[in-house]
C-alpha cells in the first residue's frame, strides 16, 4: 500500500526506474482516490445542507422517483404495488366511501354554560294574530378559554377551651385545636396543585422557571425562580420511594429499551461547567404496565447500564453505541439492534444525492432498494398491529414472512458491499447493517420484541425538547430532580394518565403514605383511575 492510499504497489515493475505503464497506473490510482474523496465530501455537504434547509422527515415513497414526491401520499397502498394500466377506451370508476369531514366533538366532561338566544315578545306573534309555539331549538357549541387564575386556600383551625377549668391547675392541655393539615413540603405556601402545575409546565411543556415567574407576575403573584427550584428539589426527594419502585418495575419485564442524551450540569464536583453529562432513559416493565425511568450520570460509560442491569435477565435494545457491547456479553442478557438506525443511514444517502435537473427519473438507487427491504419488514409489523395479533401469532408471522425478507436483504448487502466505497455514506450504511446483523434479526425470535428502539427514543425526546429551553441543570441535585419528574410524567403518560392530574393526586397522597404497600398503590400502573379526574375551572 502507498502512503495510506490503498494503492497496490505489487502491480508496479521491479525496475528502479518507473516505466510509462507504471506512471499511468499511479496517475489513474491517484485520480480514482481523489474522485472518491471528492464524492464523499460532496455527499457530506449535501447531507449537511439537507439537515439545515431540507425536510426532517424520513418518510420514503417507493416508486416516487427522484423528481418529486407523490401529491397524495395518503393514497399510496401499503404494499406499494404498481398499478396496471387499463385497456384503451375503458373507463372504470372504483367504488369508494368518502369520509365526511367535520369538527371533532368537544369532550363531554367539559363544563357547559348555556347561553339562551330568544326572540323578543313582539316577534313571537304571527301576522294572523296567533302566538307562535316553540317547536325546537338549534344548538352550536363554541370552545371558550378562561385564563389561569390563582387562589388562596385558607386553612382555619378552630381552638377550644373549657371555661370551667380556667385557673385550675391540671396536667392536661387547657386548649385543644384541630390538627394541622399534612403538607408535602412543611411550612410551604405551595399546595399540591401549584407544585404539580410548576413541575408539569417545566418538564412536560418545556417552560423554564424564569418564564413561569413572568406568567405568575402577570397574575399578580410574586414567585421567584429560586423559590420554585427549591420546591422542585424538595418534592423530588419526597418522590424517591415511588421512583425506586418504578426501577424494580422496569426490571420485571421481558425487554428494556435504553438510550441516552447529553446534558450540561453546573457545579459538578471536580468538573468544569462546560463538561458534558448525560441523561439516561430505561423503558421496560410488563407490556401492559410500562415504566419509564430517567437517570442522571456525569458519564456515558457503559458501566452505567451494566450496573443498572446487574441482576436483570432478558432482552435489552439500544443503538450501536460501543458502551452497550458489554451487556451483550453477559450470559443472562440478549442484545437487540435497532432497524430505525439502519434505515436512517440509508435515508441519509438518499438525502445526499444530487437532484436531477432536466433529466428523467432514473432507476432506484441502491439506498432506495435497501429502504424498500426495510419497508417490507415494517409492513409486516403494521399487519400484526392492525390485526391485533397475540404474541404467539406475531412470532409465527415473523417466522413466515419477515425471515425470508431478512435472508434476502442479508444476501443483497453482502453482494453490494464490495461494490461501494467503504468511506462513502452508502458504504458506511451497508457496513453498519452487516456489522450489527446478528443483533438486528433477534426480534423475530420473540413476539414481545420490537424491530427498533423507538420506545426509548420517543421517551428521551421530551427531555431533549426541554433542554433546548432551559439549556442546563444548575446543579447535580437539580439534574437528579429533573430525572425524577421526567420519570413520573413519562410513566404516567405511558399508562394513559394526564400528567397534571396524576402528579396532583400523588403529591396529596405522599404525606399520608408510610409503607411500601402504600407507595406501590401510587404507581401509575396500580392507581385507581376514578381517583384522578380532569381539572375543572
Amino acid at each position: 500500500m502507498y502512503a495510506g492510499m490503498d494503492i497496490d504497489l505489487s502491480k508496479l515493475s521491479d525496475d528502479t526506474v518507473l516505466t510509462k505503464k507504471d506512471i499511468v497506473f499511479l496517475i489513474a490510482a491517484l485520480e480514482t482516490k481523489h474522485q472518491e474523496k471528492i464524492h464523499y465530501l460532496e455527499e457530506r455537504i449535501r447531507l449537511l445542507q439537507n439537515e439545515l434547509f431540507g425536510q426532517k422527515s424520513e418518510k420514503h415513497y417507493p416508486g416516487a422517483g427522484d423528481l418529486q414526491l407523490p401529491i397524495f401520499s395518503a393514497a399510496l397502498a401499503d404494499d406499494q404495488q404498481p398499478i396496471e394500466p387499463e385497456p384503451a377506451n375503458t373507463v372504470v370508476v372504483a367504488a369508494h366511501q368518502r369520509k365526511k369531514r367535520g369538527r371533532k366533538p368537544l369532550p363531554a366532561d367539559l363544563v357547559r354554560v348555556e347561553i339562551i338566544h330568544d326572540l323578543n315578545e313582539d316577534e313571537k306573534v304571527c301576522p294572523c294574530g296567533a302566538v307562535l309555539s316553540r317547536i325546537g331549538e338549534d344548538t352550536c357549541e363554541k370552545l371558550d378559554y378562561i385564563p389561569a387564575k390563582v387562589r388562596v386556600l385558607r386553612h382555619i383551625r378552630y381552638k377550644y377551651a373549657c371555661k370551667s377549668c380556667e385557673g385550675v391547675d391540671d396536667d392536661g392541655p387547657t386548649v385543644k385545636i384541630a390538627p394541622a393539615p399534612v403538607q408535602l413540603i412543611p411550612k410551604s405556601i405551595a399546595s399540591e396543585g401549584l407544585l404539580a402545575h410548576i413541575i408539569v409546565s417545566k418538564f412536560a411543556d418545556a417552560l423554564p422557571l424564569y418564564r413561569q415567574q413572568k406568567i405568575f407576575a402577570r397574575l399578580g403573584v410574586d414567585l421567584s425562580r429560586a423559590t420554585m427550584a427549591s420546591w422542585a428539589v424538595k418534592t423530588a426527594v419526597c418522590c424517591a420511594p415511588v421512583v425506586e419502585l418504578l426501577e424494580n418495575q422496569i426490571c420485571s419485564g421481558p425487554l428494556i429499551n435504553i438510550d441516552e442524551s447529553p446534558l450540561q450540569v453546573l457545579n459538578e464536583p471536580g468538573r468544569k461547567n462546560t463538561s458534558k453529562s448525560y441523561m439516561w432513559v430505561f423503558c421496560g416493565g410488563p407490556p401492559d404496565k410500562p415504566a419509564v425511568l430517567y437517570r442522571y450520570y456525569p458519564t456515558r460509560s457503559g458501566k452505567v447500564a451494566l450496573d443498572f442491569l446487574d441482576d436483570y435477565s432478558g432482552y435489552i435494545q439500544s443503538d450501536d453505541f460501543s458502551g452497550y457491547d458489554h451487556l451483550g456479553r453477559k450470559n443472562n442478557i440478549i442484545h437487540l439492534g435497532c432497524w430505525a438506525h439502519v434505515r436512517r443511514k440509508f435515508v441519509d444517502v438518499v438525502k445526499a444525492r444530487k437532484k436531477l435537473r432536466g433529466k428523467k427519473a432514473q432507476h432506484k438507487s441502491l439506498a432506495d432498494e435497501a429502504i424498500d427491504y426495510i419497508g417490507k419488514l415494517y409492513h409486516i409489523e403494521k399487519q400484526a398491529k392492525v390485526q391485533e395479533m397475540t404474541t404467539d401469532q406475531r412470532y409465527q408471522l415473523r417466522q413466515q414472512q419477515a425471515k425470508p425478507v431478512l435472508d434476502q436483504f442479508e444476501k443483497w448487502l453482502e453482494a453490494k458491499q464490495p461494490l461501494t466505497p467503504p468511506q462513502g455514506l452508502l458504504g458506511k450504511a451497508i457496513n453498519y447493517a452487516l456489522k450489527n446483523w446478528k443483533k438486528l434479526i433477534v426480534y423475530i425470535d420473540d413476539g414481545n420484541l420490537k424491530p427498533d428502539n423507538n420506545v426509548a427514543e420517543n421517551a428521551i425526546r421530551p427531555f431533549v425538547l426541554g433542554r433546548k429551553n432551559w439549556m442546563f441543570a444548575g446543579s447535580p441535585t437539580g439534574a437528579e430532580a429533573s430525572a425524577t419528574f421526567f420519570t413520573l410524567i413519562e410513566t404516567a403518560k405511558a399508562n394513559d394518565f394526564e400528567p397534571y392530574g396524576y402528579l396532583r393526586y400523588l403529591f396529596a397522597q405522599l404525606p399520608l403514605t408510610t409503607d411500601e404497600q402504600g407507595y406501590r398503590q401510587l404507581l401509575p400502573q396500580n392507581i385507581d383511575r376514578d381517583l384522578i379526574t380532569r381539572p375543572q375551572q
